[in-house]
């Protein structure tokens, strides 16, 4: 084989892998961003929890309500404007709630979680207090947002006027207050009651601790709480980070390329001066044609020399 030959040869072998690498496609995609867990919200414009005592407490009547409660992954809106029992008052229905607003949402999605809950004009009774009303608001508002990336909020606002068993009272963050009605009973009011952690919130407007005794009304005792505006929710854990697509490797990393491996890439032209090696074998010679060509020209000598005699003795025979 001569150094053209060898060299072409060489420069196809390095150059293989290069040609390979470069033909083969990257797969790998940007992954599609997925919704992690989902986040929840609530809100609820009235909830009580009563325990009514009937003649002389013969028999107890758990009040247990509930006014436009929503919950949220599933969005929802309620805005019904009044809630009525039966049985605690002679028979007679008792109207616990009336206002001119009460709406309550919940919302989600993968970003942002709201509960929201707003109260207006509205009149809270309890069995044995048909005309006297427990608590009177003007406006009450709460809510909780929960977004993704920030600190949940819960905030709570008593806009106008209150007035607790038909007294007007003013409200202190401070601590409760309490409004006692002789021959009627007690109320405990907490203000605007918020708390938040690291991933939830929640408002309460109004919460009220009940204790009336109402006299000659067939109504022994009321116990409880009533809540109003209430509003909670829960972070999204947000949707998932995309994973980063895997990058095809660079042409020579592999055995074998054109930088790599045990094959080396030619760099000498076909112009340039050629390896002792190359030029033997080029011409088809090998480091003992020398001598091989000194032997054959003795021998030729020798022949010479042996024809020359050879014709001198036939000459002087003849």
């Amino acid at each position: 084989m001569n150094s053209n030959t060898f060299r072409l040869a060489a420069l196809a072998v390095a150059a293989g892998p290069v040609a390979l690498l470069a033909a083969v496609p990257a797969h790998a995609a940007p992954a599609t961003p997925t919704t992690g867990g989902e986040g929840r919200a609530s809100a609820v414009v009235l909830r009580t929890g009563l325990d009514v005592s009937l003649l002389n407490k013969s028999v107890q009547v758990p009040l247990k309500v509930t006014l436009n409660e929503v919950q949220a992954p599933a969005s929802a809106e309620k805005t019904a404007l009044s809630v009525n029992v039966d049985g605690v008052e002679g028979g007679a229905p008792v109207s616990i709630l009336r206002a001119d607003v009460a709406t309550a949402n919940a919302t989600v999605d993968e970003h942002r979680a709201e509960g929201y809950t707003n109260l207006a004009k509205a009149r809270i009774h309890v069995p044995g207090l048909p005309v006297l009303s427990l608590i009177e608001v003007e406006k009450v508002t709460s809510k909780a947002v929960c977004e993704v990336g920030r600190k949940p909020v819960a905030e709570s606002n008593v806009l106008g006027h209150v007035a607790v068993l038909g007294k007007k009272v003013t409200l202190s963050a401070g601590g409760p207050t309490r409004v006692a009605v002789p021959g009627v009973g007690e109320v405990s009011l907490d203000l605007s009651k918020t708390v938040t952690t690291e991933r939830t919130a929640a408002a309460t407007a109004l919460q009220l601790k009940v204790s009336v005794n109402p006299l000659n009304l067939n109504v022994a005792e009321v116990e409880g709480e009533v809540t109003l505006a209430e509003a909670t929710c829960e972070t999204p854990k947000g949707p998932k980070t995309p994973e980063k697509p895997k990058t095809p490797e660079e042409p020579g990393t592999t055995d074998g390329g054109s930088t790599g491996g045990d094959v080396k890439t030619q760099t000498g032209s076909d112009t340039g001066t050629a390896p002792t090696e190359a030029n033997l074998a080029e011409t088809g010679g090998s480091s003992t044609t020398p001598y091989i060509a000194g032997g054959a020209a003795l021998l030729l000598a020798v022949g010479a020399g042996a024809t020359v005699l050879a014709r001198r003795r036939a000459g002087s025979q003849g």
